[in-house]
């Protein structure tokens, strides 16, 4: 509609110039007051969350109202639960290792991450492993419990550790290997406590065990019953630092490593190594040993390296050129005085496999300008024999 249509004939002829005037000042005034309904309007106030559409379009509204009312629209306030990883006090959580160690702790703390794969508790004052200390804890791989003061594990300690592979217990105060260790075990470090003995069927069930440490302990051979290592298919046996007087009986046949290091044993007798074909390094270093009975070394055709260090050795052991397969012999502070021509080579070449790379015979009572250079016809390169002035 022509809004000019409206006025008056008289606003519309202007034949006189101050008529005009007042004809133009009364147009502007109608004009403002037909946009004086639009100023009076009120502010626009927000009421609801939906209210900014209202203006707009309706269909997209409604489309938006009714996913509300079937559950297809988050609101805010319908956002999931943010979920803070919970770490003990004191310790650090990384990567699903929980470090704490060096807390002083008395207890194992609560609240762990159940994805824990690393639980490192060494260097506390923790005495006592109870039932539920480990309680959610399925896919623990490693725990190391080093250089605490437990003397008490509950039988059920470690019922929840349904995947621990390694377990670090030395430097403690127990005085038995604890029950009922979790059968995904696979290597066990248990020296340096107060292990007397070994009862029968101790490790029964330990299929997957490889390693075992458990020097440090006051053990006498008296103290392996029967059948304690029974069922184990061991690599891995260290039993250093103990008060052995011989070579253990009826230990896993299946050995690689033996390490007897650091006992009291004054001797081997034939029948000691027997059953151990499977060994390539035997440790008996820091011991009393005279005598190695001849043919004792016989029933080991695989060995590759020899400890007999610090010992009472008078003689070279019998049987060392007849091993095909043996590169380091440690004979070191002995009281070895003489060295043969055949004492570590075959008078064939084609009887040894593996030529010596160190053969140590310092700090024994054996003048070295004596030895035929024959002696050492089987070794890689003269800087691999090892000898030195004898000093009393």
């Amino acid at each position: 509609m022509n809004m000019l249509a409206t006025l008056p004939d008289t606003y519309i002829r202007c034949e006189h110039i101050w008529f005009c005037f007042i004809s133009i000042s009364m147009m502007i005034s109608y004009f403002l007051l037909l946009l004086l309904p639009l100023s009076l309007a009120l502010p626009f106030e927000q009421r609801g969350f939906w209210d900014f559409g209202i203006d707009g379009d309706a269909d997209g509204l409604t489309v938006m109202m009714r996913d509300e009312e079937e559950g297809s629209a988050l609101l805010p306030t319908e956002l999931p639960p943010f979920e803070i990883p919970m770490c003990p006090f004191g310790c650090q959580c990384h990567l699903k290792v929980v470090q704490c160690s060096d807390l002083a702790l008395t207890s194992v703390p609560q609240n762990l991450p159940t994805d824990t794969k690393l639980l490192d508790l060494q260097n506390n004052r923790i005495t006592e492993l109870k039932e539920n200390d480990f309680k959610g804890l399925t896919n623990l791989y490693a725990l190391s419990l080093v250089n605490n003061h437990i003397s008490k594990v509950h039988p059920k300690a470690f019922a929840p550790l349904k995947h621990l592979q390694k377990l670090y217990f030395s430097r403690n105060l127990l005085t038995a290997v604890p029950k009922n260790l979790p059968p995904s075990l696979v290597e066990l470090r248990i020296h340096d406590n107060h292990i007397k003995k070994v009862p029968a069927s101790t490790f029964s069930g330990l299929g997957s065990m490889n390693c075992i440490e458990m020097g440090g302990n006051p053990l006498q051979n008296s103290g392996f019953e029967p059948g304690a290592f029974k069922g184990l298919k061991l690599s891995y046996l260290r039993i250093s630092e103990a008060k052995l007087t011989g070579v253990p009986k009826d230990l896993p046949d299946s050995l690689h490593e033996l390490h007897l290091d650091q006992n009291q044993i004054q001797a081997i007798e034939l029948e000691d190594l027997r059953r151990y074909k499977q060994l390539y390094r035997l440790g008996l270093g820091y011991n009393k040993i005279r005598n190695i009975e001849n043919g004792s070394l016989s029933y080991l055709p695989n060995l590759r390296e020899l400890h007999l260090e610090n010992n009472q050795l008078t003689h070279v052991p019998k049987g060392l050129a007849d091993m095909k397969y043996l590169q380091v012999v440690y004979l070191h502070s002995n009281n070895i005085t003489q060295v043969n021509v055949d004492d570590f080579c075959p008078r064939s070449y084609h009887m040894k496999k593996s030529f010596y790379n160190g053969i140590s015979l310092y700090g024994n009572p054996v003048q070295y300008w004596e030895v035929q250079p024959a002696t050492f016809r089987c070794v890689t390169d003269r800087l691999a024999i090892h000898f030195g002035n004898y000093k009393k």
